[in-house]
């Protein structure tokens, strides 16, 4: 009779381990400030790690890359997630969006303040109170830990388990594409992902922006900036500077409620698109 070898303690706990994303506000928001959501992240860890799950914010990545690319990829790649859309933060509910949209399995909390969503009420939210009183805490942490490993385990055991689409029909899942390169290609690759990721970290520092308190709300508006290029026929958002279009940029943004969100105040948005369409000096 065959024996399977002993596995090593340290072994055995790298494959317990997996990763459990969260999504969050991490700015000032509805009130709470950037301190209130350091409290509830520490709360989040701790149940998570309470289930036996490494918790991580999906902008997070051991690799270096642009951060965009690194939260679309946690929200497809992850395990589980949990979304915590206490103030309806934009960018919250974007990534709740794509990671719906994946159809993985999904866990949305959010504080007592805080009213549901018209098209995400189906789904169970896990509530919490704003003011993180310790004795309501303590049993939400019990309730999230016991629901992370309940809906991790249900997602890998079940063939018809789906956390929000299959529960309206029949719908073709989202996927990323996965290509295979070969070395020179991917060394090429990850070397203009550095570059890119140098060239938005030189262009935050020179316009002097204040990008740490919400590093996610630069997609906003880098996105809107990319159709305002696509819209006017311009080659890149380069040409934004290079052609003096600040201004008709700003006008154009400034109609964009999501942008409005995101920055706060039109001196904002300026200075973010001044960063974000700075050609690199190399």
């Amino acid at each position: 009779m065959t024996t399977k070898p002993m596995k090593t303690t340290s072994e055995e706990k790298k494959e317990e381990v997996l990763t459990c994303g969260i999504v969050m506000p991490i700015s000032s928001i509805d009130n709470c400030t950037a301190e209130h959501w350091k409290d509830v992240y520490k709360v989040l860890c701790e149940a998570i790690s309470g289930a036996n799950f490494k918790p991580r914010i999906v902008s997070e990545s051991e690799e270096s890359g642009i951060i965009q690319k690194k939260i679309i990829q946690n929200l497809y790649d992850d395990p589980i997630v949990v979304v915590d859309v206490s103030g309806k933060n934009p960018n919250v509910m974007f990534e709740l969006g794509l990671r719906l949209a994946f159809d993985k399995p999904t866990i949305i909390v959010k504080d007592d303040k805080t009213d549901y969503s018209f098209d995400t009420s189906p789904i169970e939210h896990l509530a919490y109170p704003r003011d993180l009183r310790y004795q309501s805490i303590i049993e939400f942490k019990e309730n999230l830990k016991e629901k992370v490993i309940a809906t991790y385990t249900k997602a890998n055991t079940s063939a018809d388990y789906s956390t929000f689409l299959k529960h309206f029909g029949t719908f073709k899942v989202a996927k990323l594409d996965e290509t295979v390169v070969g070395k020179e290609e991917f060394i090429l690759k990850s070397i203009e992902d550095l570059r890119d990721e140098l060239r938005i970290n030189t262009n935050r520092n020179r316009s002097k922006v204040d990008l740490s308190e919400d590093a996610t709300q630069i997609l906003v508006v880098e996105n809107r900036i990319k159709d305002f290029v696509l819209q006017n026929g311009l080659s890149s958002v380069y040409d934004v500077q290079n052609l003096k279009l600040e201004e008709e940029c700003f006008t154009y943004l400034e109609n964009f409620r999501d942008v409005r969100r995101a920055c706060g105040n039109a001196e904002r948005i300026k200075r973010l698109i001044s960063s974000i369409t700075e050609e690199p000096p190399f």
